[in-house]
């Protein structure tokens, strides 16, 4: 098999709203078409924005006027998929060859859910996959995803698939993702701790498959000269880490710092292969006469017309 190039785009969404946020992944075009890559992840809510330290006026028991106008203010800067900001990200695909996955908070309706997307070139969004468990007090501005969106894609660097931030720990869902057939996961994230990067490795040497974790990267509350309820000042509010990982889990590229960067990895899926010999957890080393796993990827909606 050919090598191909794969790359994690580590970037931080811009305060100033999604437009900004795309101007700077825009910045990147050039130097994504010299690195010849064939796929480029990157983070979780890139688009829309990870809001972290912000409480939406909330406490048990209570919402706040001002929490409703926060949330208001996020609900706009959210991304409908039909709307011009997949467009430009679908031209930046055309143009450099590269099949982009990229983390957005979607709005549908009065819904806001967490989403990968997948955008292939010259045939722009193919797919998304929705969060399906928003953790901890994410649930109290998105919406849960269902198995209507766990989609598998084929591009020139390989069938793609991906996993959102803490979705990665959640056995069942790898389990069904790997029975899919990914060859490389994607991981758009916000967490930028050491255990996730344990944790990445683990995947990619579980699922024998090639791995990129795509993280955010933003400065402290000091260097940016505003304050953030409850976070130190001094504190990054998200400090990279983004890595690329082989089939047995070996680290090809990474982890950065908290730099905003294009980290690349030159990668033979013929090593999957080599990788799974020993150990494939959805083939030859399954016992499914005693484990099944069962999916509904029906969508699911409160209201169904008959």
């Amino acid at each position: 098999m050919d090598p191909v190039v794969i790359a994690a785009l580590q970037i931080g969404s811009d305060y100033a709203g999604k437009a900004a946020t795309l101007a700077r992944v825009c910045a990147f075009e050039d130097e994504i078409a010299q690195s010849g890559a064939a796929l480029v992840v990157m983070p979780e809510a890139l688009l829309g924005g990870y809001p972290k330290g912000e409480a939406f006026g909330t406490r048990l028991g209570f919402r706040m006027p001002e929490g409703r106008a926060a949330f208001q203010r996020y609900f706009e800067n959210a991304v409908a998929l039909d709307g011009p900001e997949i467009a430009t990200l679908a031209g930046v695909s055309d143009r450099t060859g590269a099949s982009l996955v990229v983390g957005v908070i979607e709005r549908a309706g009065s819904a806001l859910f967490c989403t990968a997307v997948f955008i292939e070139p010259q045939r722009g969004l193919v797919a998304k996959h929705r969060k399906l468990m928003p953790t901890g007090t994410e649930r109290l501005i998105w919406s849960q995803g269902d198995g209507a969106t766990l989609p598998v894609v084929s591009s020139k660097a390989g069938t793609l698939g991906a996993a959102i931030c803490w979705e990665n720990h959640m056995p069942l869902f790898r389990a069904a993702m790997y029975a899919k057939g990914v060859e490389i996961w994607c991981a758009p994230t916000v967490d930028a701790r050491d255990i996730w990067r344990s944790s990445m490795r683990h995947i990619a040497h579980e699922g024998r498959c090639f791995l990129i974790s795509a993280c955010q990267t933003q400065p402290s509350p000091d260097e940016l000269g505003i304050t953030v309820e409850g976070w130190p000042g001094a504190s990054p509010l998200i400090a990279g880490g983004s890595l690329i990982v082989g089939p047995l889990g070996d680290v090809l590229a990474g982890p950065l710092g908290p730099e905003t960067a294009l980290l690349t990895a030159t990668i033979d899926k013929s090593e999957i292969i080599r990788a799974r010999y020993d150990l494939n957890v959805v083939g030859h080393y399954a016992r499914p006469d005693i484990f099944t796993l069962t999916i509904d990827e029906s969508a699911k909606s409160g209201v169904v017309f008959r």
